[in-house]
């Protein structure tokens, strides 16, 4: 793409801000090459940009031609001519759902559009509810406040895949940017074509979510304290009404409580990183709450951390995850509810540690790429053979989990409901999740997780990353810090190859251009470019028998693959 004669392009057809932000790039070739060399492409989970003029990133022009895109496709695809639509609270995410919205009604889809913000995972369950034929989020997930994006789904309430979102992408090609808007918003809500989504449907996944408690009276019981922040986001209606219908005590930092697109005390919301937690913290220091959780913007993540001393102990999500399975598993085998073939899913860099836990009660684990619509298909399969019932949890080490099949996306409600009723069954035994934790490390090893992102700051050091996949593949190494590679498996081809023997077997899973080395009984290496940032990242686990152990393994390896960068 010629990035200056699009830039002009640009100059002569908008007005207005845009128009104003337009010229004072003028000049500035480096900046107007990052924003019009290409456009913002389009895959499985959509597309996520920083927001600013370009086709390189969000505005109301290219989110308009994503949605009549998407439009077009689902007019050619004979399924169902209606889209939900949901949004967050970052700046400008309200503003592009109308964008959206009317794009999509301008060629005929009636649109049911959350008339305030919303989780991820409630557009999921609306897409199902509603029997809609596609559905919508605005949200950059726990992105910092720059970024936005637009995540599309199929009519089962999952991201779509690659074969359609491939036909999507292929749609928002054909269409000019600069089409003009045919009719105005107001026009197509007089006409019912964009329609606002009803209380009812809120309450609705409440009660949904509500069928997946397990022992939800402990809460009560226990008098359990809590700390929540929504982060400033879409979490703080309806992680609060879960929180009450429980019956928990819990406070919100007063910084974090309102919906806020600047951050401004959580300017990297994301529940994962420790920092995110500061706001959390200093009010736990004066109420000393039971457990502290946190769901990122969209509320599809969620961190948890428990007072420790005079600081605080904070899970993992392979932490929280594990203990979320080994909590669901023994309650509900406790009460006579597992059923007869029950099934864990887990994204294929999520720890071994699960697959462990799952077998002492007889569960077996599907492993599937990251992305849950993966876990999302597993569900699909389950329902289609007519046993919906038997999926017990799915998770992915990024801190999202689901119980339940009404939606097919991760859910920091529904998890935060299940971790309270969790800690209170803790707290009724004298204990703490800590103590639960360290119990399944004692009895199953020291499964510990360790992450490295390389995030990319030049072409040549993006080739040199992917040229690092490929001699993996063509000459993998014999040892990796110091451990022997006993088997190496290569996701692009599909093959997992023997080191000892040559022998090769199949992954049994999708293509993706991933490479994993396992070393023996001692852990792997698995190394994966992001799917929705400029960076790659090396996924180690390493197996010991103390917890010091384990995290000098997992500096070993982490030191062997930043050699080689």
């Amino acid at each position: 793409m010629d990035a200056l004669k699009e830039y002009s392009r640009w100059l002569e057809n908008c007005e207005g801000e845009m128009l104003e932000e337009l010229k004072a790039l003028q000049g500035n070739d480096a900046e107007i090459k990052k924003r019009f060399g290409s456009n913002a492409s389009f895959g499985t989970a959509g597309i996520r940009s920083i927001m600013g003029v370009g086709t390189a990133y969000l505005n109301d022009l290219t989110v308009r031609r994503t949605a009549r895109g998407l439009a077009d496709y689902l007019l050619s695809s004979g399924g169902s001519k209606t889209c939900a639509i949901g949004y967050d609270c970052r700046n400008n995410s309200q503003r592009f759902a109308k964008v959206c919205a009317q794009a999509l009604a301008e060629k005929g889809v009636t649109v049911y559009l959350y008339d305030r913000l919303c989780p991820t995972p409630m557009l999921s369950f609306a897409v199902r509810y509603l029997k809609t034929g596609v559905g919508m989020v605005i949200s950059a997930s726990h992105n910092t406040k720059e970024y936005n994006g637009l995540k599309c789904y199929g009519p089962d309430g999952g991201q779509m895949t690659e074969i359609p979102a491939a036909a999507v992408s292929k749609a928002i090609d054909a269409l000019d940017l600069f089409e003009s808007v045919h009719e105005s918003y107001e026009s197509l809500m007089e006409k019912g074509l964009i329609r606002y989504i009803p209380q009812s449907v809120w309450n609705a996944y409440y009660d949904r979510i509500w069928q997946e408690a397990i022992d939800p009276d402990s809460v009560k019981k226990a008098g359990l304290k809590v700390v929540y922040s929504p982060l400033c986001g879409a979490g703080g209606e309806p992680v609060a009404e879960i929180l009450t219908r429980l019956g928990a005590q819990f406070e919100v930092p007063a910084s974090q409580e309102k919906p806020s697109g600047e951050f401004e005390t959580c300017p990297n919301p994301n529940p994962e990183n420790d920092g995110a937690f500061a706001e959390s913290y200093a009010l736990a220091k004066k109420t000393n709450p039971d457990i502290v959780i946190a769901t990122d913007p969209d509320s599809d993540r969620i961190a948890v951390a428990i007072p420790d001393g005079d600081g605080f102990r904070k899970f993992s999500g392979n932490e929280m995850g594990c203990l979320l399975l080994d909590y669901i598993l023994s309650a509900m085998e406790r009460m006579g509810k597992l059923p007869k073939d029950p099934v864990a899913v887990k994204s294929i860099v999520s720890t071994p540690l699960a697959d462990r836990v799952a077998s002492a009660y007889g569960v077996s684990v599907r492993t599937v790429l990251t992305g849950f619509k993966y876990i999302g298909g597993v569900i699909l399969e389950l329902e289609e053979a007519g046993h919906p019932e038997d999926f017990v949890l799915g998770f992915e080490e990024s801190c999202g989990y689901l119980k339940g099949d009404y939606a097919r996306d991760k859910d920091a409600v529904v998890a935060a409901m299940l971790i309270a009723e969790m800690a209170a069954t803790c707290k009724l035994q004298g204990k703490t999740l800590g103590d639960v934790m360290d119990a399944l490390y004692a009895k199953y090893g020291y499964y510990v997780a360790g992450i490295q992102n390389v995030n990319f700051t030049s072409d040549e050091q993006k080739a040199a990353c992917m040229a690092l996949l490929d001699q993996f593949r063509a000459q993998p190494p014999k040892e990796m810090g110091g451990f022997a590679v006993s088997s190496v498996a290569d996701f692009k081809a599909g093959v997992i190859t023997d080191a000892v023997t040559g022998q090769t077997t199949p992954t049994g899973l999708p293509s993706e251009n991933m490479v994993m080395l396992t070393l023996g009984e001692k852990g792997r290496v698995i190394l994966r470019p992001s799917g929705t940032e400029p960076k790659i990242k090396f996924y180690y686990t390493a197996v010991a028998s103390s917890m010091e152990e384990a995290n000098a393994m997992i500096g070993q390896m982490n030191d062997a693959m930043m050699a080689k960068m």
